[in-house]
């Protein structure tokens, strides 16, 4: 069998899988196994096994659940209430109002969780219900909060970051620091945006009156601060910087009196719960990595792109298109894992820097979190309000553009990435 035919039979099995409702990673360990047969492989078990030992055990993903058991315990603590109140009195007078709480909001709990999903729904409990009050039009309400709980992939600490590093055997500490220019620019776009918007809007209809002070946000960038600069300045790794992280989250919910057993006993589970879901993504792309080793498939598919003769700025071009339509299908997290074997060695051979694609990657994959139908944000959004999912994703459409130009400025502008 020709190694056309062998593919698409792969990817023909893999649509079945998951359109049957199999779980991501079970599908990823299907498919994989499957390819192992055909190619008459005796040793599946030793290959399963010693893949599972070496892509599941690295120190450097201890991050991974204690950022996520992080994001868990300041969400369960309701952090997001201090980030209304705090940031409420200080953006009412810019044009938009209100609505860049959604978007200073998520950028600050992005810091904290390293979650789009986790920040699309701790802000918008607190954001969609009083926006609505004070006569803030819906699309602009969902299309704000959708496209900047998107930060929480890039804004570090990020999971995925964590997630592309491992994959890229590349440094966490210097994604997490890559990420941070590209983060505040986003997010600096999506509220100029606002602002533009705000100027055709009747301010007559908001209200303005505001309670909280700004003072309720120091605990919190205290505690951004002092996660991100014990790795900026190398005082301790992302592990240590996670495990410190979580320290501060206790001290911060202890100071606001809502430390409890049962808060921890419900982080844990559901911290736990959330990692083992990315880990059994992670170990069935790392399996489809290994299975298609032996059938050749990404050499294979890396000389073609070679023989393309294709620009840098073709090339990445045509991932982007490429990124965006696995994005109507796959998360991120499995659009990383199981395009990294294939992408890195010939973005490597491009001359492309492995950080700056990570950023850009990030970026992609951010667009696809607003992108039906398999739009993470759209589905948090969708279980928090009424609309339908069509109307979500017309929201979305002017943050997908703003993306979209982000991903131009990192092509002309690199050292936004590598600067710092």
């Amino acid at each position: 069998m020709d190694i056309v035919s062998l593919s698409i039979i792969l990817a023909g099995v893999f649509a079945v899988l998951l359109l049957t409702g199999v779980w991501i990673g079970f599908s990823l360990i299907g498919v994989s196994l499957l390819a192992l047969l055909l190619n008459g492989n005796t040793a599946i078990e030793l290959i399963f096994a010693g893949t599972a030992f070496a892509h599941l055990t690295p120190w450097s993903l201890i991050a991974l659940p204690l950022f996520i058991w992080m994001g868990e315990l300041l969400y369960k603590a309701k952090v997001a209430d201090d980030l209304f109140n705090g940031l409420s009195p200080l953006l009412t007078k810019l044009p938009g109002g209100h609505l860049h709480i959604n978007v200073f909001g998520s950028g600050i709990f992005a810091a904290l969780s390293g979650s789009s999903a986790a920040t699309a729904a701790t802000i918008g409990r607190m954001t969609i219900p009083e926006l609505k009050k004070r006569g803030y039009n819906e699309q602009d309400i969902y299309g704000s909060l959708a496209g900047s709980a998107t930060l929480g992939l890039l804004i570090p600490p990020s999971i995925i970051l964590i997630v592309y590093g491992v994959a890229a055997d590349i440094s966490i500490a210097d994604l997490f620091i890559a990420g941070i220019l590209p983060g505040l620019i986003l997010l600096l776009m999506f509220s100029s945006y606002i602002a533009i918007r705000g100027f055709k809007q009747p301010k007559a209809t908001f209200q303005a009156t505001s309670k909280g002070s700004p003072w309720q946000l120091l605990p919190i960038i205290s505690l951004i601060v002092f996660v991100i600069t014990a790795i900026y300045f190398g005082f301790a790794t992302p592990s240590e910087s996670a495990a410190l992280g979580i320290v501060g989250s206790f001290i911060l919910i202890k100071a606001k009196k809502k430390l409890s057993f049962s808060l921890i006993k419900e982080s844990l589970i559901d911290a736990a719960l959330t990692s083992a879901m990315i880990l059994l993504i992670l170990l069935g792309a790392s399996f489809v990595t290994i299975a298609m080793g032996f059938l050749q498939l990404p050499a294979t598919l890396a000389t073609w792109i070679a023989s393309l003769e294709l620009s840098n700025y073709q090339l990445l071009i045509c991932l982007t298109l490429a990124f965006i339509v696995l994005g109507l299908f796959l998360d991120g997290i499995s659009i990383i894992v199981l395009t990294a074997a294939i992408l890195l060695p010939i973005v490597e051979l491009a001359g492309i820097d492995l950080i700056w694609f990570g950023i850009y990657l990030v970026i992609v994959v951010e667009i696809s979190q607003i992108t039906p139908p398999i739009g993470f944000n759209l589905f948090v959004l969708k279980s928090l309000t009424n609309a339908s999912l069509s109307q979500l994703a017309r929201a979305c459409v002017p943050y997908f553009i703003i993306m979209l130009m982000m991903l131009g400025l990192l092509v002309m502008f690199p050292h936004i990435v590598i600067g710092l």
